[in-house]
């Protein structure tokens, strides 16, 4: 992914594996980073999806999913993003710390 290419506000396309991870998720990856445990996937040149479920409809398997809110984030995302992490979808504003790491490492949000 050539990050440097990008102007901000461009509409991107990703195809591949997006993988799907909150708060928690994020809490258990930069623990295991800081213990130098192995992580349950390859974070280099990855893509997280913020995704937040809404109840699930009786008789369906899951409910709708969306954007959650990306600052819940923000704590653990500056780790992650050295790690190699490329790119975050969510909704909302990052903090100056996020933004920084952003450019810092070249990632996407």
């Amino acid at each position: 992914m050539k990050i440097d290419t990008f102007k901000a506000g461009q509409e991107l396309l990703f195809s591949g594996t997006i993988y799907v991870a909150r708060d928690q998720a994020h809490k258990r990856l930069v623990e295991a980073i800081k213990k130098g445990s192995r992580l349950p996937f390859e974070l280099k040149d990855s893509i997280i999806y913020y995704c937040g479920p809404t109840q699930t409809p009786q008789g369906k398997i899951i409910g709708s999913c969306g954007p959650t809110t990306s600052s819940r984030m923000d704590e653990f995302t500056p780790l992650l993003l050295k790690q190699g992490l490329k790119g975050m979808i969510g909704k909302g504003n990052r903090s100056v710390e996020v933004r920084g790491a952003l450019k810092k490492y070249k990632g996407v949000y």
